[in-house]
């Protein structure tokens, strides 16, 4: 049976010590506002070199220190780029493929089709991705790729699409919690309360993410009526060069 329960995100997070990468879309209890949020944990030197930038209504991630970089490939990457009417965010660099597929006129789906899961055996992370469509139809959807298997066989794809309520979000992550190897996010996208304003939700997520592994956090609220935007950003690390 279908369950309509509404967590709190705190305590979601205040109870998982790694979530690892996460995924907020919804719209605040007022109504007034379209909520998503970002955020990277690491538990490795090379995971945790890393500071979130602006630039317009991108966000790139880029190493805290360049000359401390091992393995770029993963973990330098834009999660947050704007095409037309739709907001892009994800976990990866599918957020160039979705962008791409989508200026030409393709699918969220479609451009996932030709992506799988991060090649970091034993792991095999999932590229999570959301998508929010800024027009009177104030729809979202999100994704998760992920590994069939413990080998990194096969790639599972799902798609979850919703429309925008007040006060309701939902929330998706990587990881179901800290392990060696870690295990794979489960089930269906966690429904949660989003509150009315960007600081409120940055503080909810960042003052609960565990101290050790949080590394960057990004929230942005855009206004339904006039489309204004509000930004919130931390770094746990200040980049150096």
């Amino acid at each position: 049976m279908a369950t309509y329960d509404v967590a709190n995100l705190g305590e979601l997070l205040k109870n998982n010590e790694y979530p690892g990468r996460g995924i907020v879309i919804g719209k605040s209890e007022d109504g007034r506002s379209i909520a998503i949020a970002y955020f990277i944990m690491g538990r490795s030197a090379n995971s945790r070199n890393r500071v979130f930038t602006e630039d317009g209504d991108t966000v790139t991630i880029y190493p805290a220190d360049s000359s401390k970089v091992e393995d770029p490939s993963l973990i330098i990457y834009s999660p947050i780029r704007k095409i037309g009417d739709n907001l892009i965010v994800t976990n990866g660099d599918q957020t160039d493929t979705i962008y791409d597929f989508m200026k030409d006129g393709n699918t969220f789906e479609e451009a996932l089709e030709t992506r799988e899961f991060e090649p970091d055996g034993p792991n095999w992370t999932p590229r999570i991705s959301g998508v929010v469509t800024l027009d009177e139809s104030e729809s979202y959807k999100m994704s998760i790729l992920k590994s069939q298997d413990a080998d990194g066989t096969d790639c599972a794809r799902y798609t979850f699409s919703y429309k925008l309520q007040n006060g309701l979000g939902h929330f998706i992550h990587t990881y179901k919690e800290n392990g060696n190897p870690i295990p794979t996010f489960e089930g269906e996208p966690e429904r949660i309360a989003i509150p009315n304003t960007a600081e409120e939700l940055k503080q909810l997520i960042w003052n609960n993410l565990n101290e050790d592994n949080k590394i960057s956090l990004y929230v942005r609220y855009i206004d339904v009526t006039g489309r204004s935007i509000e930004n919130k950003m931390v770094n746990k690390f200040e980049k150096v060069n």
